[in-house]
């Protein structure tokens, strides 16, 4: 079984109460609510960018069951499932099934390092765990140290019938192009670059779960319209805008900047939960000001 999916997807922030304390559940569901008001076509709760690897397994569920229930009904919601271990994995994926999320979208596990045998082992149990629901792979090697190869992914697209899309966030068009090119036909290929949506798009994803959106949703969904609707002046012109503005997040690095981002443009997603770290004064000073001259805020 296969899923068609297209469209925006901020991956999106978690807020924390001070300190990173608590899970701020009503933020969260604000924020939820925020990005479906300007349009998107879903969220993609508890990844990267959402902090949800600092997040314990009951956390994480109750972020997606309040996200769930705050925009489940108008737009898609995907849940990041992947942890170290397959069995936490699977428990998550699990409870996103039930829960009523579109998919599971499980990061390769990291920190020791593993073969291609071990990654096809690890999906393999959580695909079947979860048989009937859609598992997307999440490619991220500059975060969890193993990376999906093309080869391996167009294997277990070709072997499992509910792995049925990838996140790629290799920042390599390489390793996107060559996906695209031997998955079949109805694997979904998501891009996660933000800097290449544009090319990503022309290339054959069908669209991107982003960090950038949580801020600025509408950069992306000009981009989408735009490649679409053919008019690829006008998406390359609103790409190269993207591009500067990737520069000043420092292409993801760091959370807190998309929240002081955030607040720059009136609403407070709370905190980050260490190690994450807040953006310094002078942090916050040179981000309004770089995108004060981008004419974003």
């Amino acid at each position: 079984m296969r899923l068609k999916l297209e469209g925006i997807y901020p991956a999106m922030l978690t807020p924390f109460t001070k300190n990173g304390v608590h899970v701020d559940y009503d933020r969260a569901a604000a924020l939820a609510t925020r990005l479906a008001d300007q349009g998107v076509h879903g969220l993609f709760v508890a990844g990267t960018t959402g902090e949800g690897p600092l997040m314990t397994l009951d956390e994480r569920k109750r972020l997606l069951e309040v996200v769930i229930e705050a925009v489940g009904k108008r737009i898609n919601v995907l849940a990041h499932t992947g942890c170290f271990d397959t069995a936490s994995t699977i428990a998550l994926s699990r409870h996103a099934a039930e829960a009523g999320a579109v998919l599971a979208g499980v990061i390769a596990p990291g920190f020791f390092g593993y073969d291609d045998a071990a990654l096809k082992q690890h999906y393999k149990a959580v695909a079947k765990a979860v048989e009937g629901f859609p598992v997307f792979l999440y490619n991220l090697p500059s975060c969890a140290k193993n990376a999906l190869s093309p080869d391996l992914v167009i294997e277990l697209a070709e072997q499992v019938d509910n792995i049925a899309g990838i996140k790629d966030s290799s920042e390599d068009m390489t390793v996107l192009s060559r996906i695209l090119a031997g998955a079949p036909k109805d694997f979904t290929i998501i891009n996660g670059v933000d800097a290449y949506s544009y090319q990503a798009y022309l290339a054959g994803a069908k669209g991107s779960v982003t960090s950038t959106a949580n801020v600025f949703p509408e950069l992306f969904l000009k981009i989408f319209a735009n490649v679409r609707k053919g008019n690829l002046k006008r998406a390359w012109q609103v790409q190269t805008r993207l591009t500067q503005t990737c520069s000043v997040f420092r292409y993801g690095a760091m959370a807190g900047l998309y929240k002081e981002a955030l607040r720059l443009r009136g609403f407070d997603p709370g905190y980050v939960r260490s190690p994450q770290r807040e953006a310094s004064s002078p942090e916050k000073r040179a981000l309004a000001r770089e995108l004060g001259a981008l004419g974003l805020v």
